[in-house]
């Protein structure tokens, strides 16, 4: 037997349960992780609540973990037991002491990464990866807008931006976020809770507006984040943290000057192992040169994964939080 976080119903984080659970064989094509590390992520939550189905109850949580490959399916060739991997993608049940998953989905880890820092950054550090590299192919000089600066994904778009040579502004909700922004390499900070976001955009731009604006918290945003941008330029909403988007005309994109929008995914851009390859070589690559660093800020037991949600949800963390198993 080993132990996984478990839900019966959708709801708050009293519905996660710490139960045991016989760990499932290894089918042709999988591997069995077990896990030193499970990263945290807004999308835990949105399984958790309902506001994205599970695809069957009861189900595990998370997607997102690291460790060493504790049994092989049929047909695997490029993993073996003993191989330190990762995992950023589906199916749930990362929230456990055991993990099986497709091996298409698990890459080995570099030496100079631990167990720790993958967990804590696969996900958001791919999520960064295909929106400044490939949604909106950042070449340099560019002014983009990115929602939550402070944050996991934020925290690494930051640096990310920097070493392109992008002009990222970051919204943020307190000086102690707007300082770990700008010490990440953000070019400005807007604290939403006392400044006006378009005003200071403005500001910052001298009226030219933002080339991309990436928004993950949605609807709260939405329109806010469109008076960002200059006339003909994108939108990127890839989240939902303070709900979904809907009800929307889009007409409105029209009338705020030809603008384009993209609702992207990750499993829509590795969406083939090849693709997830190239994300992930790219990703190690600027860990590895120093142009990105890991703020692994926050660490519970794998347990208490209800405290870490609700820490995460009520956006008291900066950086990335782990799981420990």
């Amino acid at each position: 037997m080993s132990k996984r976080i478990q839900l019966a119903n959708t709801g708050g984080s009293e519905v996660l349960e710490w139960v045991d659970v016989e760990p499932a064989a290894p089918a042709a094509g999988e591997v069995r992780i077990a896990n030193k590390a499970v990263g945290l992520n807004f999308i835990d939550i949105y399984f958790r609540t309902g506001l994205y189905p599970a695809p069957a109850m009861p189900t595990g949580l998370g997607t997102e973990g690291a460790g060493i490959v504790d049994a092989v399916g049929e047909g695997v060739t490029h993993l073996k037991v003993g191989d330190r991997v990762a995992y950023a993608q589906g199916p749930l049940g990362a929230y456990a002491e055991l993990h099986t998953l497709p091996a298409s989905k698990v890459v080995k880890l570099p030496d100079y990464i631990d167990f720790d820092t993958a967990a804590a950054s696969l996900l958001k550090g791919l999520t960064v990866q295909y929106l400044l590299r490939q949604t909106y192919e950042l070449k340099g000089g560019e002014t983009i807008l990115f929602h939550a600066a402070a944050g996991g994904v934020g925290s690494i778009a930051c640096q990310w931006a920097k070493a392109l040579g992008v002009k990222l502004i970051g919204t943020v909700s307190s000086q102690e976020k707007a300082d770990l922004a700008m010490a990440n390499g953000a070019w400005a900070t807007i604290n939403y809770t006392e400044e006006n976001v378009v005003e200071r955009v403005r500001e910052l731009t001298n009226g030219e507006m933002c080339d991309v604006v990436y928004d993950s918290v949605g609807k709260d945003t939405w329109e806010m984040s469109l008076d960002c941008l200059k006339p003909r330029s994108l939108m990127v909403s890839f989240g939902n943290s303070s709900g979904p988007v809907d009800g929307v005309n889009i007409g409105i994109l029209n009338q705020k000057g030809a603008l384009f929008v993209t609702r992207p995914s990750l499993n829509g851009y590795a969406d083939t192992r090849e693709r997830l390859e190239m994300m992930c070589e790219e990703f190690f690559a600027m860990i590895e040169s120093g142009k990105i660093h890991i703020d692994v800020a926050n660490r519970y037991p794998l347990q208490d994964a209800g405290k870490a949600q609700d820490a995460l949800q009520s956006r008291k963390t900066t950086g990335s939080t782990i799981l420990l198993p």
